[in-house]
C-alpha cells in the first residue's frame, strides 16, 4: 500500500506511473470533488488525465467510474443513507465522494471484484489521510455488497451466481411514489422524473432513463468531399478499429472501442471525418440547402452542422455561422479548415440581435438554422453532470430565449426560404410549445414538419426540429410532406 510520502510524490511527479490500481480510482475520485466545486466534468476529466500517463485501459477505467459516479449521485447517496451512520448530505464531502467511487464498481462495474472496489477504496482512505474512517469505508461497502447481492460481496466471488447482473438498486428500500421510483432507480433529478412521467408513458419514461446512463456511442459523419463511407470504413479496418455503417444516416457510422485522443486515427488530419452523433447528423439535410444559396447557423459552435451545410451544398455558397462565444467560434474555423470548407464565415455576436448589427440582412437568408441553447435533456448520457446542473425554473426561461430567438431571426428569411428550429432536448416548453406560441403570433408562417427523437442507448442523442416556412413561398419550393 502506497505511504503518505508516497502519494506526496506522487502528487509532485503526476507523470509517474502507478501499477497498483489505485490511481484510475484516485484519479476519478478528484473529478469527482472537481465538479462537487463546480467544475464541468468533461473539462475536470480532461485536467486530471493531462496529468498523468495511465495505460489505455486505467484510462478506461478512471473515466467510466468518474462520470459513471457523477451520473449517479442520487442513487449512491441512497445506498450511503441506508447503511451509513450518517446520511450522505452529512458526510464529510471528500468521503462522500470516495465512497461514490467504491459504490459505483460494486452496483454497477461488471470488471471489478467487490474485493477490489472495497480494498481500493480502504487504501484511498488511508493514502489522504482518513485513516480513522478507512473501517467506515469498509463496513458500509461490505454491508452494501451484502445487501446488493450476497453472493458477490467481497470473499464470495467464486461463487455460481457471482455473474449474475442485478439492478443497481437491487437490496434497497424504493420509494412508494411513481416519480420518486423512477427518480431513485435512474439517479434522475425527482423534478424530471415527475415531469416525464406528464409527458410520457410509464415505460417511455424508463426507457429515457436508462439511455440517460448508458455511455453514448461514437458517431461519425464522413466528409463526402474528400472520402466515402467505404474508404473510410477499410481505413479503420486496417488500423485494427472496429466500426460499422449507421443504417439511418447515409454518410454517418458507428466507432466502437475508440478512446483517447481521437486526432490520431486515420483520416483525421486529412478531414475525412468528423465526430457528430447520428441524429444530429439528421437536423442539417430538412434545411435542403442548395449550392450557391445564403444559409445562416444561427447558434452554430462548435460547428458540426455548419460544416455539414457546406458539405451539402458542395462549398458552393455563403454559409454565415453565428455564435455569441468567440473562443467557441474558433473551433468552427479549425474544423471547417480541416474538412476544406472555405464557403463558411464566422461572425461572434448574439443571433437575436442580426438584424441590428447587421440590417442588410432583413430577408437575406434562402435557409436558416436555429439550433437554439437549450437545457439539453436530450443529452444526459454525454454530459454526465448536467441533470445535477439544471433547474425546473430555469426551463421557462430558456424557452423565453428560445422564443426571441424565432421571432428576432424569422425577418432574416427571404419570403421562399426556409427555417429549421432545433433543439437536443426532449421537455415540450423548449420544443413543441415555443413554436406553437411562434405560429400563433405569425399566422402568415406554416409548420411544415416537426420530430422528436428520444434518446436511446447506443442509438442517439435526443433531439427535437421544426421545419417552417413562410405561406406565401413559391409553390414550387421542396417540401416534407404534412407536419408529423
Amino acid at each position: 500500500m502506497p505511504t503518505r510520502s508516497a502519494a506526496v510524490k506522487d502528487r509532485q511527479n503526476p507523470l509517474a506511473t502507478e501499477t497498483d490500481g489505485l490511481a484510475p480510482r484516485r484519479l476519478a475520485w478528484r473529478v469527482l470533488e472537481a465538479v462537487a466545486a463546480g467544475a464541468f466534468a468533461d473539462n475536470a476529466l480532461e485536467r486530471e488525465l493531462a496529468k498523468t500517463n495511465l495505460a489505455p485501459l486505467d484510462r478506461g477505467l478512471a473515466t467510466e467510474l468518474a462520470y459513471g459516479a457523477i451520473r449517479q449521485r442520487l442513487l449512491l447517496d441512497a445506498w450511503i443513507d441506508a447503511h451509513g451512520r450518517l446520511k450522505a448530505s452529512r458526510q464529510p464531502p471528500r468521503l462522500r465522494w470516495l465512497l461514490h467511487v467504491g459504490l459505483y464498481q460494486l452496483l454497477f462495474s461488471s470488471r471489478v471484484p467487490a474485493s477490489a472496489a472495497v480494498n481500493t477504496s480502504v487504501q484511498l482512505a488511508k493514502e489522504a489521510g482518513f485513516a480513522r474512517l478507512a473501517p467506515v469505508v469498509n463496513g458500509l461497502l461490505r454491508a452494501v455488497a451484502r445487501a446488493h447481492n450476497p453472493h458477490q460481496a467481497p470473499g464470495a466471488e467464486t461463487h455460481a451466481d457471482a455473474a449474475t447482473p442485478l439492478n443497481p438498486w437491487q437490496g434497497l428500500a424504493l420509494p412508494d411514489a411513481a416519480a420518486d421510483s423512477l427518480a431513485l432507480r435512474h439517479s434522475l433529478p425527482p423534478w424530471l422524473a415527475t415531469q416525464l412521467l406528464q409527458w410520457c408513458r410509464p415505460e417511455e419514461a424508463e426507457a429515457f432513463g436508462r439511455s440517460s446512463n448508458t455511455p453514448p456511442a461514437l458517431d461519425l459523419r464522413i466528409n463526402r468531399r474528400r472520402s466515402s463511407r467505404a474508404e473510410v470504413l477499410a481505413a479503420f479496418g486496417a488500423a485494427g478499429l472496429t466500426a460499422r455503417a449507421l443504417d439511418d444516416q447515409e454518410w454517418g457510422l458507428c466507432l466502437a472501442g475508440a478512446s483517447g485522443d481521437l486526432r490520431g486515427l486515420p483520416g483525421f488530419k486529412e478531414g475525412h471525418w468528423c465526430v457528430q452523433d447520428r441524429t444530429a447528423q439528421a437536423i442539417a439535410p430538412l434545411l435542403a440547402p442548395q449550392p450557391g444559396e445564403r444559409v445562416l447557423d444561427a447558434c452554430a459552435a462548435p460547428g458540426g452542422k455548419s460544416t455539414q451545410l457546406a458539405e451539402l451544398m458542395d462549398d458552393r455558397g455563403e454559409i454565415w455561422a453565428v455564435d455569441r462565444s468567440e473562443s467557441r467560434l474558433k473551433k468552427v474555423v479549425a474544423n471547417a479548415e480541416r474538412l476544406g470548407m472555405a464557403s463558411l464565415q464566422v461572425l461572434a455576436a448574439d443571433a437575436a440581435d442580426l438584424l441590428e448589427i447587421r440590417p442588410q440582412w432583413r430577408g437575406f437568408f434562402d435557409r436558416i438554422l436555429v439550433d437554439a441553447p437549450c437545457s439539453g435533456l436530450g443529452t444526459l448520457a454525454r454530459h454526465a453532470d448536467a441533470r445535477w446542473r439544471l433547474q425546473p425554473d430555469s426551463i421557462a426561461e430558456l424557452a423565453r430565449q428560445q422564443q426571441r430567438l424565432l421571432e428576432r431571426l424569422a425577418p432574416l428569411l427571404r419570403p421562399a426560404g426556409r427555417l429549421v428550429y432545433a433543439t437536443c432536448t426532449v421537455h415540450p416548453q423548449e420544443n413543441s410549445e415555443v413554436v406553437i406560441a411562434f405560429l400563433a403570433g405569425h399566422p402568415s408562417w406554416r409548420l411544415i414538419h416537426q420530430q422528436q427523437w428520444w434518446p436511446a442507448p447506443q442509438a442517439g442523442d435526443g433531439f427535437y426540429v421544426a421545419v417552417l416556412e413562410p405561406r406565401h413561398r413559391d409553390d414550387q419550393g421542396q417540401g416534407l410532406g404534412p407536419a408529423a
